[in-house]
């Protein structure tokens, strides 16, 4: 019955394709959900769904990844964005006999506290705005090297008086064979749409299809990961460039493509870095060239504790940093 549903959610998902295919981001609402939630993937560029690790933050990159999560996981993550902007997650996993893992996790954006004025200019009191999204998913082992999963969202976000609300699901499915170290997924992010509108248009949501793979050296302590975003968009226009009419195709392809590398001495302890190719392009474009694209990382993980670190760059007025904790209950 699982084998049968997830086949079904994974060619639904993929016949959405073509429809989600026509949406440009600069119509998409609830963007906030593309931002990293786990310590170790922002390392790594910011996305990956392959990598095979004991993080319950992982649930929010590709639901198929909870099944390699320990039993009983507490996760808690927190994100510096732009300046006075904060985020942070929330995550447990549990597993649910031989095959089966459920998760839940939660993630908020905090954009603080601003000035409302009126169209003549005149102030009007403080405003404050906040998205939050609210996760449940489960996980299965369809055969020792095949597992897929599905996560149902609901997203909600209040700007002042306007308040919007949405239901989506993220569809994915995950082959990992542990003998040679070598990691491939698909996913359908963001699946769904608007229940209450902010005024009286409907907004699409970020849908995303991602591709990638995750490979560990045979001979050397060295992880290197390759995830393409945004499948279902190939034109100039979805991204950022004031000189539009003369980008070279070659560089909309790179636009796609997020690359890392783990340098993993032992079990207990990695160094990541990794490299955003869109992320540097709009930096550059937006005139912040030092560092734009790149991030860097490192993490901890003990018995029943872990701890994961890692320095990004999203924004120009200043670096981000990610922090996860996890502990096995």
């Amino acid at each position: 019955m699982q084998r049968r549903f997830f086949i079904f959610a994974l060619v639904t998902a993929l016949l959405g394709v073509r429809s989600a295919g026509a949406q440009n981001e600069s119509t998409t609402i609830f963007n906030f959900l593309r931002l990293p939630t786990s310590a170790h993937v922002t390392a790594l560029g910011g996305y990956n769904v392959t990598l095979p690790d004991d993080d319950g933050a992982l649930l929010f990159q590709n639901p198929a990844l909870m099944s390699n999560v320990s039993d009983g996981a507490v996760n808690l993550g927190f994100f510096t964005y732009m300046q006075g902007v904060k985020a942070g997650n929330a995550s447990f996993v549990k597993a649910a006999g031989e095959r089966g893992t459920w998760g839940a996790g939660a993630q908020f954006v905090g954009y603080g506290s601003m000035k409302e004025m009126s169209v003549d200019g005149i102030e009007m009191g403080d405003f404050s705005a906040l998205d939050m999204a609210i996760t449940g998913g489960y996980s299965y082992t369809l055969t020792d090297r095949l597992a897929g999963g599905a996560t149902a969202k609901f997203v909600y976000s209040k700007y002042g008086a306007y308040t919007s609300v949405a239901l989506a699901v993220d569809l994915g499915i995950n082959y990992l064979n542990p003998d040679n170290g070598f990691s491939t997924s698909l996913v359908a992010a963001n699946l769904g749409g608007q229940v209450k509108a902010f005024a009286d248009h409907h907004e699409h949501l970020p849908f995303d299809l991602r591709l990638g793979l995750t490979k560990r050296l045979a001979n050397a302590p060295i992880s290197f990961s390759v995830t393409m975003v945004d499948l279902t968009r190939w034109t100039s226009r979805s991204y950022y460039n004031p000189n539009r009419e003369t980008e070279k195709a070659g560089r909309i392809l790179m636009n796609h493509f997020v690359a890392g590398v783990d340098i993993i001495p032992s079990d207990l302890f990695y160094l990541s870095a990794g490299y955003n190719f869109r992320r540097a392009s709009e930096l550059k474009a937006a005139g912040s060239a030092h560092g734009a694209g790149l991030s860097f990382g490192a993490g901890l993980h003990l018995k029943r504790f872990s701890l994961g670190f890692a320095y990004a760059k999203y924004h120009v007025s200043m670096p981000s940093f990610m922090i996860n904790a996890q502990y096995q209950l």
